[in-house]
């Protein structure tokens, strides 16, 4: 299970908790926003946003959008009842009731309180303020530049490491698997053979084959890989140097380079490397 990363955006002299689990949906903290108004008890002004009925409208596009499990059924009978004075509705009954994923509810005294995913959690923010949401939006952007621009400048680093250990993977290609008497379209095919080699170990395919199952993207597979796989190519390309060096075949030397990939991108991604990224950026 990939670790949590939190953050905190700020709003008018308000700390806005944010978490996610899989570096792509972001939950912010519906309960830290609702201390806009009510810093004492939030749980009340989230309950009165929720339990309106455009809210609860508002919700079933979200989920049925984005949630395959969404109980529609039982929407049905909870949309029909929105609206009255009787109505009665909280995260946690929203949560459990529809098996919602928008909304989550996390414990504990320090980081725990109602999230929401940050599609929903702006939509809080707006019916709560729309001043209030424009200075959560401002942050919140700002915080996004900030991580597009760290992970941006790794990325590349890592790309043009690749490159320059590439010089070393061909460089012992033309000493060791060239011959002089190939035609250039040989000495070619070699070289790209053995970049193929490189990404059947670490990518399980082709470049050829990537093409193939991605037609509308311009580029090749390398360009289209996360941080942990071009360290991992920059390793792979100076192994396999060595392997050709040290005289073993093909066969051999992709056993050898598939099952280090596997190894080190298992120790990469153990190590949660995106926390690790932004951690050290801000220890700069």
């Amino acid at each position: 299970m990939v670790k949590t990363i939190k953050e905190t955006i700020h709003a008018k002299g308000i700390e806005i908790g944010i978490y996610t689990t899989d570096f792509e949906n972001e939950f912010i903290s519906l309960t830290d926003i609702a201390k806009y108004r009510n810093e004492d008890d939030p749980r009340f002004v989230i309950q009165n946003w929720i339990r309106n009925r455009n809210t609860i409208e508002f919700l079933a596009v979200w989920e049925t959008l984005h949630n395959p499990d969404f109980n529609r059924v039982q929407f049905d009978t909870v949309k029909n009842e929105a609206g009255l004075n009787r109505f009665v509705m909280t995260p946690t009954k929203w949560i459990e009731q529809m098996n919602a994923k928008g909304i989550v509810s996390k414990a504990g005294r320090y980081g725990g309180g109602t999230f929401a995913h940050s599609d929903i959690a702006m939509a809080f923010a707006a019916w709560l303020s729309p001043e209030f949401q424009l200075y959560i939006m401002k942050d919140y952007r700002r915080l996004k530049a900030d991580e597009n621009s760290r992970l941006s400048l790794n990325w590349n680093l890592n790309r043009e490491l690749s490159k320059l250990n590439y010089k070393i993977h061909t460089d012992a290609i033309k000493d060791n698997l060239v011959l002089p008497e190939l035609t250039t379209a040989q000495k070619n095919y070699v070289y790209a053979d053995e970049a193929d080699l490189l990404n059947v170990a670490l990518f399980g395919r082709t470049a050829k084959e990537w093409r193939t199952e991605n037609p509308s993207k311009k580029g090749n597979i390398r360009d289209f890989a996360d941080i942990p796989h071009l360290l991992v190519l920059a390793n792979l390309e100076s192994y396999n140097a060595i392997l050709i060096e040290q005289g073993f075949t093909q066969s051999q030397r992709i056993e050898k380079l598939h099952r280090t990939a596997n190894n080190q991108l298992k120790t990469i991604l153990s190590i949660d490397l995106h926390k690790q990224l932004l951690i050290g950026d801000k220890n700069d």
